[in-house]
């Protein structure tokens, strides 16, 4: 039976969100209610560079937005995906295409299988948990 999927401890997960300048959110809603955008707001607070992708939106928060990872047409750091657990295979299909180096599953969002694919193509992988706590609890200095 194989092990189950492990996140990176805390000091791997800091090292992270430390060494990150660029995100790529997939899901990123253009309603100020959503979780995605209200994180991605917070992101931006903080510092990083958040890259919108949604299809038929032009624009969120200030920043253009693309239909796919596969049409950015810059560098990104990490992934960051508010989607459905059954959106995340395809996605990681496209990452390992891509050459991600890092990929943020946010809470609910888990595909075991897909997490480990992820991570034997050499992706840092985390998977169910907040970047936003987590950098709140991590990264403040």
């Amino acid at each position: 039976m194989p092990e189950t999927f492990r996140n990176p401890d805390p000091a791997a997960i800091r090292a992270l969100l430390k060494s990150v300048r660029t995100i790529a959110v997939v899901g990123l809603s253009p309603n100020p209610r959503r979780p995605s955008h209200g994180v991605s707001r917070a992101l931006q607070q903080f510092g990083y560079r958040v890259i919108p992708v949604r299809p038929a939106v032009d624009a969120v928060l200030g920043e253009k937005a693309y239909p796919t990872l596969s049409a950015v047409a810059e560098p990104f750091d990490l992934v960051d995906v508010f989607r459905s657990p059954e959106h995340v295979a395809p996605l990681v299909d496209e990452c390992i295409r891509l050459g991600v180096k890092a990929l943020w599953l946010q809470d609910g969002v888990v595909d075991e299988a897909a997490a480990e694919r992820a991570r034997a193509a050499g992706i840092t992988v985390v998977m169910d948990r907040c970047i936003y706590r987590d950098y709140i609890a991590l990264c403040q200095d």
